[in-house]
């Protein structure tokens, strides 16, 4: 095949449709573009919340010390950041999905552009194509609760907190000693050394799920400075680049492909078959020789390895040429080689 045919050759077709391989890096990044536009849109939600959280804890401080009102106020206000604190965690893990595919783009689509050897790897193919397919949250709900909590949410609780204290210190009466601060604290039949112990455990608590949740460190949109969470050990690192494996993945990267299996289809017109199979899928197809135990008739055993994705079309084939066929789908562990992973690569 010259050279101009080869650039010619199609990267994609579907229904006769032909996409060249500069149409198909357009396409690329159109979606590189729209996945940034989704982070955006996730990002601002993020402020909004954090902002509701900003504005109700001043309007509730300011309340609360302009009018002689009920310091439970300043307590249903700890109530309230901690619900925006679980609706940010969850808008954080969406921004997250978005932003690890903005990330994994980066790093292996176009900065492959750039350098050596110049193509992405094959296993950022597979884990772009399954989040596509079956999108879910790269992180943990602990890791995102983590995350804001250290980022914004522990200032806020901070403040809250000393809001409340001084609150008690000067209303009813300004105390003079801590035994007047607990004794300020109470509410009706509601003792205020109860109440003090139990704002004491929840922050206690806060303060502990941000403290335990550090090194929970699968977040794309955050930089991370630990250079064992990018992809290299420190010990790697102190003995030079030169000597670190130039198949580093990056660290971010999801290591989920699409679920391979292998498909048996025992049929007695298998050249018609697996050659829909390659026209079709472009996959081929291995022809054994088989004996029913029962019946001792003669039937032929076609042998397919393909993805998940992939088992309606062939569901389709076989129904269309052979629908007296009996056909089997054993699921794989890894399938190495052309149309898979490569050999080398394990």
């Amino acid at each position: 095949m010259t050279e101009n045919n080869l650039s010619e050759e199609p990267v994609w077709t579907y229904r006769g449709y032909e996409l060249q391989s500069g149409e198909f890096n357009t396409a690329m990044i159109h979606l590189f573009r729209a996945e940034v536009n989704r982070s955006n849109v996730w990002r601002q939600r993020l402020d909004a919340t954090t902002n509701w959280a900003v504005i109700t804890t001043g309007a509730v401080i300011s309340l609360a010390f302009a009018q002689k009102v009920s310091h439970l106020v300043i307590l249903l206000n700890l109530l309230l950041v901690t619900i925006f604190l679980i609706i940010e965690a969850r808008r954080y893990r969406y921004f997250e999905l978005w932003s690890s595919r903005v990330r994994m783009m980066e790093t292996d689509f176009f900065a492959a552009m750039l350098v050596p050897p110049f193509k992405p790897s094959p296993g950022w193919a597979e884990s772009m194509a399954e989040t596509l397919l079956h999108p879910d949250f790269p992180i943990s709900e602990l890791e995102a609760l983590g995350r804001r909590l250290r980022r914004n949410y522990l200032w806020i609780y901070l403040i809250v907190g000393i809001a409340w204290f001084g609150r008690l210190a000067l209303y009813p009466t300004p105390a003079n000693s801590f035994y007047e601060v607990v004794q300020n604290a109470s509410v009706e039949y509601i003792h205020g050394a109860w109440i003090m112990n139990a704002v004491a455990v929840f922050y206690v608590f806060i303060f502990s799920l941000a403290l335990f949740t550090v090194r929970l460190r699968r977040a794309s949109g955050e930089v991370l400075a630990n250079p064992e969470i990018l992809g290299f050990d420190i010990d790697d690192a102190e003995e030079g680049l030169e000597q670190q494996s130039p198949e580093k993945k990056p660290w971010f990267r999801r290591t989920r492909k699409r679920q391979e299996l292998v498909t048996l289809i025992i049929t007695d017109q298998p050249q018609k078959v697996s050659q829909n199979i390659n026209k079709k899928m472009h996959r081929g197809a291995t022809i054994l020789k088989g004996e029913g135990a029962y019946t001792h008739e003669k039937h032929a055993v076609l042998m397919v390895a393909l993805t998940s994705t992939e088992i309606s079309t062939l569901k389709e084939i076989v129904v269309e040429i052979a629908p007296e066929a009996f056909v089997m789908v054993v699921p794989a562990k890894n399938i190495l080689g052309r149309g898979f992973m490569p050999l080398e690569e394990e």
